[in-house]
């Protein structure tokens, strides 16, 4: 009710089906924005002690 903004049970029970998975839309939408703008850490290579 208070997450939707509204003020009675009434109401948030009327339009309560319109919110089922919006939460886990904007969620999943918003992960994929960060991995577009998140830079890769580059891998470090090392060399075991022979040198190769």
């Amino acid at each position: 009710m208070q997450h939707m903004g509204h003020s009675s049970d009434r109401t948030a029970l009327i339009y309560q089906h319109l919110a089922n998975g919006c939460d886990h839309a904007i969620t999943a939408h918003v992960d994929e924005q960060i991995k577009k703008v998140r830079q890769p850490i580059p891998l470090r290579v090392t060399r075991d002690a022979s040198g190769t």
